[in-house]
């Protein structure tokens, strides 16, 4: 899902990033300080989740879990994936600095979609309309990723047309397991937890 250094155009580099930006400062507003300590709690779930990196060309395929993020913190996501997304880059080499940008808003900007979407129905007390919507934010989330970065290659050059349809393809059992992995964990915190499901840590 990280995109490389040296892989996209300056435009859709800058365009990324200035999105990203723009998404981060509204996350940051929204950011509820005295739940800072939970917020970083999930940062560090996002990181540690994503470490696992298969490659596949410019880019590679991983664990992402925006889903949950954006149930669980709306616009902070931003902020989150863009720090997760930072360390990953400087201690591990993925994806790039350069490519930060790109990489947050492909992440990010699904994770926000699936909130405003699934959030109000995943944490719902009908138990199968919990389970189904949260389920469809995990996998939504990763299939909209991945379509975000065909769409940043197919930007960059359309000889990358096969590697973007590759990269959706090789993306499909990690939608099915990210949706089972988001399912499995709102209906965990419901039941030892509902607390952290109140208010997305946003003000």
């Amino acid at each position: 899902m990280h995109i490389s250094e040296g892989v996209l155009n300056p435009q859709v580099l800058i365009t990324g990033s200035a999105l990203a930006v723009i998404g981060t400062a509204i996350g940051l507003k929204k950011l509820d300080y005295d739940r800072v300590p939970q917020v970083a709690i999930l940062s560090a779930t996002f990181f540690v989740a994503s470490l696992i990196h298969i490659p596949l060309g410019p880019g590679s395929v991983h664990l992402v879990l925006n889903g949950l993020m954006g149930l669980f913190l709306g616009w902070v996501a931003f902020p989150v994936i863009l720090v997760g997304l930072t360390l990953q880059a400087i201690l591990f080499q993925f994806g790039g600095l350069t490519t930060l940008g790109i990489n947050t808003l492909n992440m990010a900007l699904p994770a926000i979609i699936c909130y405003y979407i699934f959030e109000k129905s995943a944490k719902n007390n009908n138990f199968n309309l919990s389970v189904f919507t949260s389920f469809l934010a995990g996998a939504g989330a990763v299939f909209m990723s991945s379509l975000a970065v065909a769409l940043s290659l197919i930007f960059t050059e359309e000889s990358f047309w096969p590697m973007a349809k590759l990269i959706v393809l090789m993306h499909f059992p990690v939608m099915i397991i990210e949706g089972l992995i988001v399912a499995v964990c709102v209906q965990f915190l419901k039941k030892v937890r509902p607390e952290m499901l109140d208010a997305a840590y946003v003000k």
